[in-house]
């Protein structure tokens, strides 16, 4: 008889990504917008050096990832941190990137923040056909890079322009602008209007991908544009 060994993977239900070592895991808290409070770090930091962790990795959905735990610590770990895991897999919506906006930089146009904060609350980790991305920018800098999310607002002095479609990833894809000087309450609704339709898609797909399966007029019109 042939034995199998046991293959570690992933453990979603753990918020547990495999590391390189194919025996240790990385956890990341989800800190909306990246925006962390220096109580929060201590006690990531304190977890990490008690159980042991490698590093910890600043991430590019703006989160503070504890990297080489051990799979007995993981439970341990969660319980102290006492914080959301981030959806780091599966399919849904990953995280809304945010830039500092008119709340803190200078150069804010729109209250990226507080726009941004929104869409977390509302979106974040919701299941979707596909991987999901978002961005909101105070600014044309676009310091959290709106054009390669799958939705992306931009802030100007008019208000924010929107964008739909964009990844970065092997086939990297810009994201094509459907609305521009658009309100908050404007944008927030848009959104919604685009989640609806892309959650009934039929196939697994990411948006940009929908956007040229279908073209982009016919997207715009079954969104209401």
């Amino acid at each position: 008889m042939v034995s199998r060994e046991y293959v570690k993977g992933d453990l979603p239900e753990k918020a547990a990504i495999l590391q390189r070592d194919g025996e240790t895991y990385a956890i990341a808290p989800h800190i909306p917008g990246g925006i962390v409070y220096p109580e929060t770090l201590r006690k990531i930091a304190d977890i990490a050096e008690k159980y042991g962790a490698a590093a910890l990795k600043i991430t590019s959905a703006q989160r503070i990832a504890i990297v080489g735990l051990k799979e007995e610590d993981l439970d341990a770990a969660w319980g102290e941190l006492n914080l959301k895991p981030g959806a780091a897999i599966g399919l849904c919506v990953r995280s809304i990137k945010i830039c500092p906006g008119t709340t803190f930089c200078k150069r804010g146009k729109q209250d990226a923040v507080g726009l941004g904060l929104k869409l977390d609350e509302k979106y974040h980790g919701m299941q979707l056909p596909s991987k999901f991305k978002m961005a909101v920018s105070g600014c044309p800098n676009s310091c959290s890079e709106p054009m390669i999310k799958d939705i992306g607002l931009m802030g100007t002095a008019k208000g924010y322009t929107l964008s739909v479609g964009g990844s970065a990833g092997p086939r990297p894809r810009l994201g094509n602008v459907v609305a521009k000087n658009l309100t908050e309450e404007q944008a927030l609704e848009l959104v919604e209007r685009i989640i609806n339709f892309y959650k009934g898609y039929p196939k697994q797909r990411r948006i940009g991908e929908v956007i040229d399966e279908m073209g982009l007029e016919k997207f715009k019109a079954e969104v209401g544009l």
